[in-house]
């Protein structure tokens, strides 16, 4: 690889890691182009880990080769089941290739902005190499070393990690180069990949050991660094990644043996650091669930395990650099507060299980497992389901408090947040629109405006801080924000992207393809228990059980982590857009010898490929008519209509309650199916297509331009090489 030619590196500040304190704030110092002697002081290599934290920490952001997706409808989430609407990866007419040129360029998540060291993914590496180098001959205490150069570590086992998963062997950088062109490093495999991330992340558990291992940090403005638990549990994700089908053709049971022997015994020390599922000892139709995402602190949330902490500092652009506002409100909250609203399709809706924990009948995704008895209403589907699902996505007449008041930012807004309640529902100004799945001449209630977004009526709730949940608002919506330039929204919530959650169903699943199918579901039930669901038992499970139990642990973690951006992940190292069907024709060794030879098959789901997603919406009945275009068109309020009070999740009658609303619904809304995926200039149907390719990821011409050593992957058109075929065999040993 040509070297990126970096001539300096520095920090531009210490970014607050706490929304409880601001002991990080208060230190605050420019370390901007310093040089080797700042490693000697503690407070100064201190303040230079800082600054990795500050660039390598996930944030709440659409999905780069910067950051993990967080769970928005980016492409990553727009090639699942989430959402509707075709990704860059899933659009049947548009052929990604290596010419960047095109506007179907392969995504670049390799290099990232070149010309910058803290945007580019290497020029980030070289900052740890620089400080591990650093702290490692620096005059520091050797328990001050450890304790610094185990969260570097950490972190760059992290960063490649996010590379290793796209693509397969990477460069390994492990030391800092000189930005001269002589100083290539070519890919190494994904197997010696692997194992340098796995030997990082034990280096920094064995080095983080004596500060973490015994109950986390002691001191409490060290809240949010990374400890020993952290390490080892993205150490799991990585032998979980290594054992799938994505990189283990054959199904090597030595692959998930050795997993599930580590990870079985990382366990004890990731409890030790303090870490387990959340509950609060008054679980209420989910509740528990729900609150993971808005507790802070090591013993109000034992959950969170590699997390970006925020606060609710005012954003003042060029003055203030401290402010660390969590975004995820901003996207999910709808537009009468401020918001823009994140639809999630009707596949998904249908996905849910039933309140016994079981599959719905009318979702066919997972023929391995018994359907539940319960008949899932599919244009009612909030009717009798897991608890999870309320705490998931939201419709109109629930209430989704908050701490503000938007009526301030436009006067027909509803004005009482604390008491707000989601009136989605919509009426046209056509009665020709009306029953035309394409038609987006719809005005929505309250003040949701035309089209668009509140065409649909459901909205995605995960994650969000309810104020009838949480009575200590994390998230205050300042519609004054407006018109001062400080911006409206402020939300010092967590964004987890690690959770002990994961740390189970990652033990299930290695548990499951070692072979030890009783351990599997127990590790699974922990995560169901919390939910509020019955316990997964083989009885469960539709003909050979290794692979029925594999299919519930995929499922469980479709429905426990829908919209947090790991759906994608999983299908990508499962290969549930076609099995791996197309993978002998990029090369036949790359053909599944295991999992009979198709994993979609051998899991009984249903692939992707070939399906569409729609969306769902409630409009004003018939009876009412059409309405106008403006905020008070409202046929239904007009027409002497009535609405019942919201319904609270958190309510002891919520089945009731929901059976009223349902009724309500009946008498005084129409379903109508929304046209999700798209169609092409004719109005046909079009149907999702992932191309075989799509599963190991090739660089484009921009990177290889940049790069003019660096061999292009399998199946991928090489541009230093005149677009002849990649090279690169990320498969090969």
């Amino acid at each position: 690889m040509k070297a990126i030619k970096y001539l300096s590196f520095g920090i531009a500040s210490m970014l607050a890691f706490s929304a409880c304190s601001d002991q990080f704030l208060q230190d605050k110092k420019n370390y901007d182009q310093v040089g080797a002697e700042v490693y000697n002081d503690y407070d100064g290599a201190n303040g230079r880990l800082n600054d990795l934290y500050g660039w390598c920490l996930p944030t709440t952001a659409n999905m780069s080769w910067k950051y993990p997706s967080c769970g928005l409808s980016d492409d990553a989430g727009q090639s699942t089941e989430e959402f509707a609407g075709f990704s860059t990866f899933t659009h049947p007419e548009n052929i990604l290739s290596s010419d960047n040129s095109t506007t179907t360029s392969v995504p670049d998540y390799f290099m990232g902005t070149s010309n910058n060291i803290q945007e580019a993914v290497y020029g980030r590496i070289r900052n740890i190499n620089d400080f591990i180098r650093g702290v490692e001959t620096s005059s520091l205490t050797e328990a001050q070393k450890s304790t610094l150069l185990g969260q570097a570590y950490f972190f760059r086992a992290w960063c490649y990690y996010n590379l290793v998963k796209w693509y397969g062997g990477v460069p390994l950088v492990k030391e800092v180069l000189e930005p001269i062109e002589s100083n290539y490093t070519p890919r190494s495999t994904t197997k010696e990949t692997i194992e340098f991330i796995l030997e990082d992340l034990e280096n920094a558990a064995l080095l983080l050991a004596g500060e973490t291992a015994d109950g986390g940090w002691k001191d409490g403005s060290n809240y949010g660094r990374v400890t020993s638990g952290t390490a080892l549990a993205l150490k799991g994700r990585v032998l979980l990644l290594w054992a799938s089908p994505i990189f283990n053709r054959a199904n090597d049971k030595s692959r998930w043996t050795a997993a599930y022997n580590a990870m079985k015994e990382d366990l004890s020390t990731i409890n030790a650091c303090g870490y387990g599922l959340y509950t609060s000892g008054n679980n209420v139709n989910g509740s528990d669930f729900a609150s993971v995402f808005t507790q802070i602190g090591k013993t109000a949330n034992r959950e969170a395990i590699f997390f970006t902490l925020y606060n609710t500092t005012v954003i003042l652009t060029g003055i203030d650099d401290a402010a660390k506002n969590n975004m995820w409100e901003r996207y999910i909250r709808p537009d009468n507060t401020g918001g823009n609203g994140l639809i999630p399709s009707r596949m998904m809706l249908n996905l849910f299980p039933m309140s016994d924990g079981k599959i719905p009948a009318a979702a066919d995704n997972y023929t391995k497992l018994k359907a539940s008895d319960q008949v899932l209403d599919t244009d009612y589907p909030f009717m009798n389901r897991d608890p999870r699902f309320y705490r998931t996505f939201t419709f109109p007449g629930y209430r989704w408090a908050y701490n503000g008041d938007a009526s301030i930012h436009n006067a027909h807004n509803p004005s009482d947040g604390p008491n707000y309640t989601l009136w989605s529902y919509v009426w046209y100004v056509s009665a020709d629109d009306q029953g035309n799945v394409e038609s987006g001449n719809s005005y929505g209630a309250d003040n949701l405006g035309d089209g668009g977004t509140y065409g649909n009526s459901i909205l995605v709730r995960k994650k969000s801080d309810d104020l009838d949940l949480n009575g200590s608002a994390l998230y205050t919506y300042n519609p004054a924000g407006w018109k001062s330039g400080a911006g409206p929204f402020y939300s010092a919530a967590p964004l987890i992207e690690l959770r002990y959650a994961e740390v189970l169903l990652n033990l299930a699943e290695a548990a499951c393809g070692a072979g030890d199918v009783s351990a599997a579901l127990g590790y699974m039930n922990q995560v169901r228990q919390r939910a509020g669901v019955p316990d997964r038992t083989t009885a469960d499970f539709v003909g050979d059980e290794q692979a029925a139990c594999m299919s519930a642990i995929l499922y469980e973690r479709q429905i426990e982590f829908a919209y947090e951006g790991k759906r994608f992940d999983d299908m990508r190292r499962w290969m549930l857009f076609d099995g791996g069907a197309g993978q002998a024709n990029l090369k036949s060794s790359w053909a599944l010898t295991g999992w009979d030879g198709n994993t979609c098959t051998w899991l009984g789901f249903k692939p992707l490929n070939g399906q569409r997603r729609e969306k769902i919406q409630y409009r004003v009945a018939d009876k009412y008519g059409v309405g106008t275009a403006q905020w008070d068109g409202d046929p239904l309020l007009n027409g002497g209509g009535t609405r019942p009070a919201g319904i609270n999740l958190n309510s002891a009658t919520l089945s009731a309650d929901l059976e009223a609303l349902k009724t309500w619904y009946q008498d005084n809304l129409a379903v109508k199916e929304q046209k999700g995926d798209g169609r092409d200039s004719q109005h046909n149907d079009l149907y999702i297509k992932f191309q075989p390719q799509y599963y190991l990821l090739g660089f484009n011409s921009g990177v290889q331009n940049q790069n003019k050593q660096l061999e292009q992957t399998i199946g991928w058109g090489d541009y230093n090489k005149g677009g002849a075929s990649g090279t690169f065999d990320p498969l090969a040993e």
